[in-house]
């Protein structure tokens, strides 16, 4: 960016805060009744290490692993919108050399209608409704990141880490315990953008506290009771994706546990061929230690593609999260171990530093 045009970024910046007003969870400047404006930020700061077999040496990384400023609020009743933008991995090293500077993009960006709790519409680039693990905040995560598997789809199907541009359905009954999502997306285009559209749906039943809100939270640290059970599709032309999700979150003992355990069923049949038929598994979980603030944490990852051992891998990461803030402020340090099939294996550290608001 300019230097001219980040100074005046910055003062509308600092005019939007002077007639700000801060509420417990959001920097918010409201405009009348029904139209407000929300700021926030989010950066992981990570530092890490691997074992590159085939030089024998550490592939090692100071950077950022994801830098976002986030817009949202409201532009009359029931009209809400969202913006998010990313610099990813700024400063990490990449095939094409360091990345400095990065490469700003536009993570999120949607309207949300809402006519009732039983229906609103949601318009723009978002998540399409998948796994529990898709679906969560990058800020609210109980491990260092999401699980190696979770957006596998995303290259093959031209989306943006889970993200697609389309028009989606979603809302609550039963007192908010039941929901549902359902949308059509770009999906896979050629250079008409000849083809069928993209349809994902999801539901999702909570059994104790309802969830309301697009994204979902990795853990509560022990501030809800929460146990979800979901299950979602994903499908264009003949590819199509399945997934089950249970997602626990409940207070034990003197802490809180939490438990996340999801299965996907891909196959990208001759319209996604780069998206060989796989089962991936993803285990999560943690256990807050309250008087410390210290949830020591495990996740486990498997891909098992469909009539080969070429692709399939695990992976187990061992760490510890400290929630200095909770989710405003942590710190987080994990190893982890990758297991290829036929391959070598990979041994990693990595620790990361948090800071969130919105």
């Amino acid at each position: 960016m300019p230097a001219r045009s980040l100074v005046v970024a910055l003062c509308v910046l600092v005019s939007l805060l002077s007639g700000a007003t801060r509420s417990s969870a959001q920097i918010v400047v409201n405009a009348g009744d029904d139209v407000n404006f929300k700021l926030g930020v989010l950066g992981q700061f990570q530092a890490d290490t691997i074992k590159d077999p085939a030089a024998d040496a550490n592939t090692s990384n100071l950077f950022i692993r994801r830098l976002r400023l986030m817009f949202g609020g409201q532009v009359a009743k029931n009209v809400a919108f969202f913006v998010e933008t990313d610099t990813p991995n700024l400063g990490k090293t990449l095939p094409a050399g360091k990345n400095i500077p990065g490469t700003l993009i536009i993570q999120d960006a949607y309207v949300e209608v809402k006519v009732n709790d039983a229906f609103a519409l949601d318009a723009g680039l978002m998540f399409i409704p998948f796994s529990r693990n898709f679906l969560q905040s990058a800020a609210s995560l109980l491990p260092i990141d999401y699980g190696a598997n979770t957006y596998v789809q995303s290259a093959p199907t031209q989306s943006s880490t889970g993200r697609d541009t389309g028009f989606q359905a979603k809302g609550y009954f039963l007192e908010n315990h039941l929901e549902y999502r359902v949308g059509a997306f770009q999906g896979l285009r050629d250079t008409a953008s000849h083809g069928a559209f993209r349809y994902a749906g999801r539901v999702q039943y909570n059994v104790l506290d309802p969830e309301v809100g697009f994204f979902y939270t990795g853990t509560y640290l022990g501030k809800k009771r929460i146990v979800a059970i979901g299950a979602a599709f994903d499908a264009q032309d003949d590819y199509h994706a399945y997934d089950l999700d249970v997602f626990v979150d409940h207070p034990l003992g003197t802490g809180s546990f939490t438990g996340q355990f999801d299965y996907n069923r891909f196959d990208g049949e001759t319209t996604l061929r780069a998206l060989p038929k796989q089962d991936d598994l993803l285990l999560e979980v943690g256990y807050l230690i309250v008087p410390v603030k210290l949830t020591p944490f495990a996740q486990i990852t498997n891909r098992n593609v469909v009539g080969t051992d070429t692709g399939d891998e695990v992976r187990t990461s061992l760490g510890a999260s400290y929630w200095w803030a909770g989710h405003n402020a942590n710190i987080k340090a994990a190893y982890e171990r990758i297991a290829p099939s036929g391959a070598a294996v990979q041994n990693g550290f990595t620790i990361q530093l948090q800071v969130f608001y919105f």
